[in-house]
C-alpha cells in the first residue's frame, strides 16, 4: 500500500469502466511534491488532460516486480496535468510526496472512451483507427491495422496482413503506410474501413 502518510482516499478500488481504454502508463515519481510522469500510448494525450479522475491497474509483468502499491483496479483524482518538455506530468488529489509517487512506478492508466473529448475534423484518436481494415483506391485488401506508431510529426498505421511465403505456406507481415492526407483518401469508422492510395508492392 501506499506509505501511511497518505490519505486512505487517495486509492479509490473501482471497477474499470467497459469501455476502458489504456492510454499510458507511470514512469517515475517528478519532483518531491507527489507529481508523477506518464508515458503515453498516444502523441495526442489530450484525454489524459480532460479527464479529472484516472483508473489504474498495476504493471504488467515486465515492469511489476517489487510493485505493492494496490491490487485490482483503483480510481485517482487528477488535480492537474500537462506537457512538461517531451513527455506529461500529473498531480493526483492527496499526493503529496515522492515516496508515494514512486510506489505507482509502472501503473497502467486507463480512462473510458466515452470520456475522450470530441475529435476535430479530419482527427481521429488512434484507439479508433486499430482494428480496421485498409484497402487501396482498386479495392485491394491491405491489411488490418494493428497498432500506429509515432514518427516526429506524423503517425504510421502498422498495418498487419497475411503473406505467402516461397514453400508455398503463409505468414504473418506487417506494412507501414504514413497516416496523412498525401495516401489516406477516407476514414470510415462505422464502416471500419480506411481507403488509401497504397499499393501491395510498396
Amino acid at each position: 500500500m501506499l506509505p501511511a502518510s497518505q490519505p486512505s482516499t487517495v486509492l479509490t478500488p473501482s471497477s474499470l469502466p467497459d469501455d476502458a481504454v489504456e492510454v499510458g502508463r507511470i514512469l517515475d515519481a517528478w519532483g518531491v511534491k507527489g507529481w508523477v510522469k506518464i508515458l503515453p500510448h498516444s502523441s495526442d494525450p489530450e484525454a489524459l488532460f480532460s479527464a479529472k479522475s484516472w483508473f489504474l491497474q498495476a504493471p504488467d509483468a515486465k515492469y511489476r516486480v517489487g510493485f505493492t502499491a494496490f491490487s485490482g483496479t483503483v480510481s485517482l483524482s487528477v488535480d492537474e496535468a500537462k506537457i512538461h518538455s517531451d513527455s506529461v506530468v500529473a498531480k493526483f488529489g492527496g499526493l503529496d510526496d515522492r515516496n508515494a509517487a514512486e510506489a505507482l512506478r509502472g501503473a497502467r492508466i486507463f480512462l473510458p472512451r466515452s470520456s475522450f473529448p470530441a475529435a476535430s475534423k479530419d482527427e481521429y484518436y488512434w484507439v479508433d483507427l486499430i482494428g480496421l481494415d485498409v484497402v487501396n483506391r482498386e479495392g485491394v485488401a491491405l491489411g488490418c491495422v494493428r497498432d500506429l506508431m509515432a514518427t516526429g510529426p506524423q503517425s504510421v498505421l502498422c498495418v498487419e496482413y497475411t503473406a505467402s511465403q516461397e514453400d508455398g505456406t503463409t505468414a504473418p507481415a506487417e506494412r507501414m503506410i504514413p497516416f496523412v492526407s498525401a495516401y489516406v483518401d477516407a476514414v470510415d469508422l462505422a464502416g471500419k474501413r480506411i481507403t488509401v492510395d497504397w499499393q501491395p508492392d510498396y
